[in-house]
């Protein structure tokens, strides 16, 4: 047997009268530590494919667009490509609501015809049903309180909204739900067994003004349901 420099011919002995077992348990695979190695390195996530793709194209440098020893254009053989995931900034907008007129120009006497009025979750309100919605998700989604949102709402959209309106289209809201509610109801109570679960938070209310009064939230559900 031929030692390695450093290692003493008993080292050797011994290593040569180890089981074959136990000599497989010793050598550790090129591969296997390398794995070991970079197992604990994070792994670039794969963006999903659903997101818009959005190309911007970096060109070679002139000076490098054609060959140094003959002189030719380089052509163009295909492209180092990456993928970073990216935003805009939240755009707001006014919704304009045209409703038609129309009259008979013979007959004045039959009146005008107005366009029917949309339905809304707030009527004659100043917030579009798409923001009573992103309200509600940031609200109970996100836990973005109200009075952030109406910081937010300011310094975006320089426009005042106070947390006392998005308050009340919530609160609506929460009224048009109640239909739902009560479908989810007589789901519930078909079944055999119901969970719940009871959550205290402070609240605000006009009967306790400058302070907080206990609230309590429950949530009723059935196993997997």
């Amino acid at each position: 047997l031929e030692m390695e420099p450093g290692v003493c011919a008993a080292e050797v002995m011994a290593e040569a009268a180890l089981p074959p077992a136990e000599k497989a348990l010793e050598e550790v695979p090129q591969e296997a530590a390398v794995t070991e190695k970079t197992r604990n390195q994070p792994v670039r996530a794969t963006l999903p494919a659903n997101l818009e793709r959005k190309e911007r194209v970096i060109p070679v440098p002139e000076q490098e667009c054609c060959c140094t020893q003959c002189g030719e254009a380089k052509k163009l053989i295909g492209y180092e490509t990456s993928e970073r995931l990216a935003c805009k900034p939240i755009e707001f907008f006014v919704e304009v609501t045209k409703r038609e007129k129309r009259a008979c120009a013979r007959c004045e006497e039959m009146g005008v015809s107005v366009a029917p009025v949309p339905a809304t979750i707030i009527e004659k309100g100043i917030l579009s049903d798409g923001l009573v919605v992103d309200t509600i998700f940031k609200k109970y989604r996100d836990h973005n309180p109200l009075y952030r949102q109406s910081v937010g709402l300011k310094r975006d959209a320089n426009v005042e909204i106070s947390q006392s309106t998005l308050s009340s289209c919530i609160l609506k809201a929460g009224e048009l739900l109640l239909s739902v509610v009560a479908v989810l109801r007589l789901d519930l109570l078909a079944g055999a067994y119901i969970q719940a679960d009871e959550t205290t938070v402070p609240v605000q209310s006009e009967r306790t003004k400058g302070k907080n009064h206990q609230g309590y939230l429950w949530e009723y559900s059935t196993p997997g349901g």
